[in-house]
């Protein structure tokens, strides 16, 4: 139970520490704020009816002194491709933060060629952009973390009430052309739609990846990373033991069944994620997710094509089981830490709470392995201490009779 806490703690609540919007800032006073669901961002903004223009306010956060940070709309759907930005930065030249334009076309994330500034095709009528909480300009500021307002007014579409906001951040700005920003989870879901009359974020979509990240995380964890080796220890540690009888045979096949369905569930929302976002891609997890599946359902299968113990093959059966299965456990505990990775949970308390449920159960692997040797010694011992008994009875014996024949001639 505390394992299951543990991971729905941190999968549910990944942004408890997300900073509060607000609406007043040294340059005005804005109607509306909303906090966004990665990178501490948030937007405040007023729309004037009358004739449909923003003020739009973004706050963000510099990750690097060299770094870049910028939002955008994307006219069409809420994603980076197709998205007109505003990117903030240090000039290279004079040191003072400049906001510049892009357009996002297909092209970028092929990264063939440096992103260079060019109009856009949205009415953009002002843009600018300020540090605060630190000094304008100062480069040390900029290295802490530095926030930033990117101050911008827009000539929205008659009767267009909700926007696509992208935003991101980036570690270098070679010249004046942003790099590639980190490829994390949170970094590729910032996107947004948002009813800029109500207030409300249109997020649907988004809240559904991340029910289905939330699901294949758990499932994957539970079942592949601590059922399966589970399973396996049940097989090496009891079936030795006579008291239990041919129970432990049931309770490994159990437990390796269910480790082996929670796994092709999760396996398969894997996949779903896979096709619902095309432009993320973890190569080394998704090869291991396929190899350690691939492997479950061979042993599953082999289940069923089990000899019987007198057969001649049953024991290069059981060679092919004991490879398969431990490789099986280790591509899918391997894993498991591969997706903490990817997801940016390698110092999260889902993953602590993983390695003290995986660390318990190496200690108790230990523990019986070493009581499986002292037992093995010892009865090694007193078979050898037999032997040596009945060997000297038997030559006691041959000399007790051959006397006595002796003695009857």
């Amino acid at each position: 139970m505390i394992f299951f806490f543990l991971f729905c703690i941190l999968f549910l609540f990944p942004q408890a520490n997300a900073s509060h919007c607000t609406t007043v800032t040294a340059a005005k006073t804005y109607q509306k704020c909303m906090t966004l669901p990665t990178q501490q961002a948030s937007i405040a903004w007023t729309f004037h009816r009358h004739n449909t223009t923003i003020d739009l306010v973004f706050f963000g956060s510099f990750i690097s002194p060299s770094g870049w940070v910028g939002y955008g709309i994307n006219p069409s759907s809420a994603e980076m491709t197709g998205t007109r930005a505003l990117v903030a930065f240090p000039d290279p030249t004079s040191g003072s933060i400049v906001v510049l334009t892009y357009i996002l076309d297909p092209t970028v994330k092929l990264q063939r060629s440096p992103l260079l500034s060019r109009p856009l095709d949205i009415h953009v009528v002002s843009s600018s952009a300020t540090l605060y909480g630190g000094r304008v300009g100062s480069e040390s500021s900029v290295r802490n973390g530095a926030a930033v307002q990117i101050f911008t007014t827009l000539k929205l579409s008659p009767n267009k009430t909700k926007i696509n906001l992208v935003w991101n951040r980036g570690l270098y700005v070679q010249g004046y052309s942003p790099t590639i920003h980190p490829t994390t989870v949170a970094d590729l879901s910032s996107v947004a739609t948002i009813d800029i009359l109500s207030g409300f974020s249109a997020r649907g979509v988004h809240n559904n990846i991340r029910t289905l990240k939330i699901t294949h995380g758990i499932l994957n964890a539970v079942s592949w990373g601590f059922l399966l080796p589970t399973g396996a220890i049940t097989a090496r540690y009891f079936r030795n033991i006579q008291s239990v009888g041919v129970i432990w045979f049931y309770a490994h096949a159990g437990i390796q069944l269910t480790a082996f369905v929670l796994g092709a569930i999760g396996f398969a929302i894997g996949v779903r994620l896979g096709e619902l976002s095309p432009g993320v891609v973890y190569g080394l997890h998704r090869k291991l997710g396929f190899a350690a599946f691939c492997l479950g359902g061979l042993q599953t299968m082999a289940l069923l094509f089990r000899p019987k113990t007198t057969h001649k093959f049953r024991k290069y059966w059981k060679s092919y089981h004991h490879f398969v299965g431990y490789a099986c456990v280790v591509l899918g505990v391997v894993n498991v830490f591969q997706g903490f990775e990817v997801t940016g949970l390698s110092r999260s308390y889902a993953k602590l709470g993983y390695c003290l449920a995986l660390s318990s159960t190496i200690g108790v692997c230990i523990a019986m392995e070493v009581n499986g040797w002292v037992i093995f010694c010892r009865k090694a011992k007193e078979e050898k201490m037999k032997r040596d008994g009945l060997g000297g009875g038997f030559e006691k014996g041959s000399s007790s009779s051959s006397s006595s024949n002796q003695m009857n001639h």
